[in-house]
């Protein structure tokens, strides 16, 4: 069976940035539920998606910090040094199929009621938080300091993708789920 010519350019290379993917196969971020309790599923999953053609293969959200913690979710994180290796596994068995890894950071604002870590929630201004739990917590209004610690933590999450093996690393402002698009 032989291929219309009008899709032979998405089994072309493209450059995204100093990176080339093989082909035009993107695999977008979606979240799954294995998170950081079913890391090894999850690196599984992505290497599969990797060895069927997909060019570039990225994880679902990735937390960023203690203060955007969206449990009884189960997402992936990027608190601390402590887990780049659970991370660096899953772009390994991305490259170990030649395609790109990318990583989606997030901080999920008031849509993240810290029921696990019990850090006050915060916003870019006071509000309930908004979760199907329907929890009783009052996300707090972000000062100064707090924008400076959201650009801090979002450089220090940025610099531990790309130790752990990450090559493209984007921001979640999407879904109404991202403090950037609140």
């Amino acid at each position: 069976m032989t291929r219309d010519p009008r899709y032979d350019i998405l089994f072309e290379p493209v450059r995204i940035g100093p990176h080339v993917a093989r082909n035009r196969f993107f695999q977008v971020p979606h979240c799954n539920g294995m998170g950081y309790r079913d890391a090894s599923a999850l690196a599984a999953m992505r290497g599969m998606k990797a060895e069927g053609g997909w060019a570039v293969v990225c994880t679902e959200m990735v937390e960023i910090h203690h203060t955007s913690d969206v449990s009884p979710y189960v997402e992936l994180r990027l608190w601390s040094d402590q887990d780049i290796p659970m991370l660096a596994r899953i772009a390994e068995k991305i490259h170990a199929h030649s395609s790109l890894a990318g990583i989606e950071l997030c901080h999920s604002g008031y849509t993240a009621s810290n029921l696990w870590t019990r850090e006050a929630p915060i916003a870019a201004s006071p509000m309930p938080t908004a979760s199907s739990m329907y929890d009783p917590v009052t996300a707090r209004g972000m000062d100064r300091q707090d924008i400076r610690n959201l650009r801090r933590a979002h450089r220090k999450a940025a610099l531990r993708s790309k130790e752990a093996g990450f090559d493209l690393v984007y921001v979640y402002a999407g879904h109404g789920l991202g403090i950037f698009q609140q």
